[in-house]
Order: C-alpha cells, then structure tokens, then sequence
C-alpha cells in the first residue's frame, strides 16, 4: 500500500543507523527495515518489528505520524543491548 504524508520523515535506529531525512514514507519504512536487518535479533522479535515496520502498516504509521508526529519502538538484543527506533514528521 502507498502511503504519501505531505510532509518528509526522519528515520533512525540508534546504534545502528544515523538519522535520515525522506521525502516518501516507504523509503522511512525501506531503511527501517534494512536497519534492523543488520541486528541479531531473536525469531520472535525480528517478526514483531516486520510487522510494525512493513509495508502492509504503512497506513497505521502514516495515521501515528499525522496524529502524534512519531512513532518509536526498541529493538533488544539480548538483555543488555536496546536500539531505540524512531520515526518522525519533520516539520515543513
């Protein structure tokens, strides 16, 4: 589902990826997905965060986005490793 928002996104996963400003929210989701690719993360935690993060929610990310300006979720690895995961409107 294509999803525009008449505003860019910032994207970044802390620790993993500096943060990155995008005109379209699918390339937002396209490098939150590659991010988190990158991380050792359990079975059950890498689906979760393919669920939140892919491309069948970018209508509920677009709606978060437009209604509070951001989305945020952790990534942990292990127990002693979190990976904060943002995504923000930027303001135009």
């Amino acid at each position: 589902m294509s999803v525009e928002l008449p505003f860019p996104v910032t994207a970044e996963i802390k620790g993993v990826t500096r943060a990155a400003t995008f005109a379209k929210l699918s390339d937002a989701l396209a490098a939150i997905r590659a991010g988190l690719a990158q991380l050792p993360l359990d079975d059950d935690q890498a689906g979760c965060l393919a669920d939140r993060f892919g491309e069948a929610a970018a209508a509920r990310i677009a709606h978060q986005l437009v209604e509070f300006g951001a989305v945020r979720a952790i990534a942990y690895v292990g127990i002693e490793s979190a990976h904060p995961i943002y995504l923000c409107a930027v303001a135009t």
